[in-house]
């Protein structure tokens, strides 16, 4: 009997669970492939620069897993945008990840309605979100054409819609767990929260594209006249699927337990393989140059409205960082005429 294959890259003693970081891996012996995420600082220093209610800071959190996990397959450099809109106290969530490992992130929301969300315990993810769509971009910079997915959101939560993405447009099997909470920690200056958050993705990938189509095939979508009986699951996508489905959020969330030790947790049975770790950073693309570029770029009419007590302040919508800027500090030299 063959051994399981299990193989943890070499890492100095200290980095075993180190947080901000996505850890691939393959199960060969179920045709599997995966990625766990497990965020610590990168995502506190997200969600701790703004201002936002819980609710929406922990689903924002789950909106800045799922990308990290999605961005972070990019076998190029590049840009991975994920994008929600729709009709919830929630309207807008976006996620800016940059290749190798850059995120950042911000919500747009009605306050009002949040509040009365809170205070009718309605906040499940897609209490919040509503009908509206949610919308993946790559962009590969320079010259290259820009990649879309759209998929609906229809009162479901971020984990459905990515289903339901991979379903319909990928058609890879592929089962996403997201979890996202605060926690509070003792310090020189009382106890303060910090946000954390892990995922997990796993996809089936069968060399046999026959195989893979009919691993989510449900009996509503056989064709007309098919035999129910006939329409099977592969039993490996059954097996990877159904040990996914038992991760708890605890899992994703502590830190003493590293992504290698839930990966052999989960899948030791069969064999699992991980991969080198790839370290996720919190990182605002914003700088004082980019923000006087871009004051530059309106009309001196426009720059005039924006003055307030003799200056032009802008604060970054993702990291909240504030720039000021005198007046002619922005001013565009009038074109010498001849």
């Amino acid at each position: 009997m063959n051994k399981p294959d299990f193989a943890i890259p070499t890492r100095e003693p200290d980095q075993i669970g180190l947080d901000d970081t996505i850890l691939p891996f393959a199960v060969k012996a179920l045709d599997l492939r995966g990625r766990i995420v497990r965020l610590g600082p990168a995502v506190d220093t997200i969600l701790s620069s703004h201002d936002y209610p819980p609710p929406v800071a922990k689903l924002l959190g789950e909106a800045i897993v799922l990308t990290v996990m999605l961005g972070s397959s990019l076998k190029f450099d590049g840009r991975f945008i994920l994008q929600t809109q729709g009709d919830g106290p929630v309207r807008m969530l976006v996620v800016d990840f940059t290749s190798p490992g850059n995120v950042r992130a911000c919500a747009r929301f009605d306050a009002k309605r949040v509040a009365d969300a809170i205070a009718n315990g309605a906040v499940e993810p897609g209490q919040l979100l509503g009908r509206g769509h949610l919308a993946m971009t790559i962009d590969q910079g320079g010259e290259m054409s820009r990649y879309q997915g759209l998929v609906a959101l229809e009162g479901g939560g971020l984990e459905q819609a990515a289903h339901e993405y991979f379903l319909r447009s990928e058609q890879i099997p592929t089962r996403v767990r997201l979890a996202v909470a605060e926690e509070f920690r003792a310090g020189e200056r009382g106890a303060r929260r910090h946000w954390r958050a892990g995922g997990i993705m796993l996809q089936f990938l069968p060399n046999s594209t026959e195989r893979q189509r009919q691993a989510d095939l449900d009996p509503g979508d056989a064709p007309p006249g098919t035999a129910p009986h006939i329409v099977t699951e592969d039993d490996a996508w059954v097996e990877g699927r159904s040990l996914i489905e038992t991760v708890d959020d605890i899992e994703l969330l502590d830190p003493d337990l590293s992504s290698e030790r839930l990966a052999y947790r989960l899948f030791h049975e069969r064999g699992v393989r991980v991969f080198r770790a790839a370290p996720i950073n919190a990182q605002c693309s914003c700088s004082r140059d980019s923000v006087e570029n871009m004051l530059k770029s309106f009309s001196q009419e426009d720059r005039d409205d924006m003055v307030e007590n003799g200056r032009i302040t802008v604060t970054c919508e993702f990291c909240s960082s504030t720039y000021v800027f005198a007046p002619d500090e922005v001013a565009v030299p009038a074109e010498s005429t001849s």
